[in-house]
């Protein structure tokens, strides 16, 4: 386990976290040795696991690049970022876009404990400890407000995060009370974990490990995820293919076929503009 100054009050050392497996999937160490037992739990049924981080990593960074070289997008806000690592959200879109701002928001408790990891000298990122399905108290907090204009578009930028939101507490209305909140002209990158192409058993691993976490887990299909995007305009998620869903190694992809990993094929995704 790591020391315990290390761990923040809120947090409970024996239960595993979805943002600290995700770090340790990453090659990060802002995580606890029950996230890397149950990772390791993980693994053994779904060998393609740690592949599948990366490319949700990829799609995330690939994303939010278009969003800002692209489409001129220069206000991000990340829900569910997770903890530090390598190329965050601000890192990438401050290469095509030095002046865009970045607002992290996660539960995590572990990821406020990081947050100075994050933060920019010129205060152009904020990290915010919240909880994706209070969205009031989100958009409301003043961090928040203090970086995002809300009359200027924006770019939402949801992965692998609401894979951990149960149908009772509405996913699909959720998302729509985000871009709510944002004019026409933003955009949303969303990617979703799927059982469509994986085993039954890695499905039922996965599950059941997240089941004994902080958070479970629900995977969807892809007409589930698909509904996330009502209303929006889809773009296609790489040359010559039709707007619509891709798994996250193709999104993107210069060669989509060479990106059609295993691991990658646990994850669904999408960028979409909001008209």
């Amino acid at each position: 386990m790591a020391e315990a100054e290390q761990v923040p009050a809120g947090v409970d050392p024996t239960r595993p976290s979805p943002a600290r497996m995700y770090d340790y999937m990453l090659g990060g160490t802002r995580n606890l040795q029950v996230d890397r037992d149950a990772t390791a739990r993980f693994l053994a049924q779904f060998p393609d696991l740690l592949d599948a981080a990366s490319a949700n990593r990829g799609f995330l960074r690939r994303a939010a690049r278009l969003m800002a070289h692209t489409h001129g997008i220069r206000q991000f806000i990340d829900i569910g970022s997770g903890l530090p690592t390598q190329n965050n959200t601000h890192e990438t879109v401050h290469q095509v876009a030095p002046d865009a701002r970045v607002v992290y928001v996660d539960v995590d408790p572990m990821v406020a404990l990081y947050a100075r990891e994050l933060l920019t000298d010129d205060g152009k990122t904020a990290v915010i400890q919240a909880d994706l399905r209070d969205p009031d108290s989100v958009l409301g907090h003043p961090e928040l407000r203090r970086l995002i204009d809300f009359s200027q578009p924006a770019g939402l930028l949801m992965t692998a995060v609401l894979q951990f939101v149960a149908d009772g507490s509405d996913p699909w209305g959720l998302v729509a009370r985000y871009l709510r909140a944002v004019p026409a002209g933003s955009y949303l990158a969303l990617s979703h974990i799927t059982g469509d192409m994986l085993s039954a058993r890695s499905v039922r691993t996965g599950v059941e490990i997240y089941e004994r976490a902080t958070e479970s887990a629900y995977p969807r299909t892809k007409a589930e995820i698909l509904r996330f995007f009502d209303g929006l305009e889809l773009v296609p998620p790489y040359p010559g293919a039709e707007p619509g869903l891709a798994n996250v190694g193709q999104w993107g992809a210069e060669d989509p076929a060479a990106a059609n990993s295993d691991g990658a094929q646990a994850f669904y995704c999408g960028v979409a503009r909001k008209a």
